[in-house]
């Protein structure tokens, strides 16, 4: 996805006052990393408001399940998102990962706890720090996951000095 899509995809967000919080390889990015992403992944507040908000932040976008068959019957509105928690979502602007719980750190509320407010493409957003960053690479433990913690711990050690 292109840094365009990208952009839209987090001012959709912002613009919707959907309260999330960036985690994943943008948010990594976000801290220096030289990985390459091709999503949105976010963390988001579960409340009923805000739930609503998202849905109709995303709906211009038409929302669908990756990888899902063509044609299949889904309806990203506030009762399918209630039942659920984690949705991977293709849209019109790019692909998008909803998590309403990250392993290694919990609901949003802990996520929000463990993250730090960034400027990401001329945005003021949430985004997870290194230290939650490298807890939920590590939680997870997908081997694609573990190979940028290495990355990440050096540039929390870089993140330290610089700031002693």
């Amino acid at each position: 996805m292109s840094t365009t899509q990208i952009e839209r995809l987090i001012a959709a967000l912002g613009q919707g006052q959907v309260e999330f919080v960036l985690i994943g390889g943008l948010a990594a990015i976000a801290h220096g990393s030289a990985h390459l992403t091709y999503d949105v992944d976010v963390c988001y507040r579960r409340t009923p408001e805000n739930i609503r908000r998202l849905c109709n932040a995303l709906e211009p976008y038409h929302p669908y399940l990756r990888g899902a068959p063509p044609g299949l019957p889904f309806s990203f509105d506030p009762p399918t998102v209630e039942s659920g928690s984690n949705f991977t979502l293709t849209t019109d602007i790019g692909d998008l990962d909803l998590l309403g719980e990250v392993m290694g750190l919990g609901d949003f509320d802990q996520v929000a706890a463990a993250s730090e407010v960034m400027d990401v493409f001329g945005f003021s957003v949430r985004v997870l720090s290194l230290e939650g960053l490298i807890r939920s690479k590590k939680a997870v433990g997908r081997s694609k996951d573990l190979l940028i913690v290495p990355e990440l711990e050096e540039l929390l050690k870089l993140k330290r000095r610089v700031s002693s």
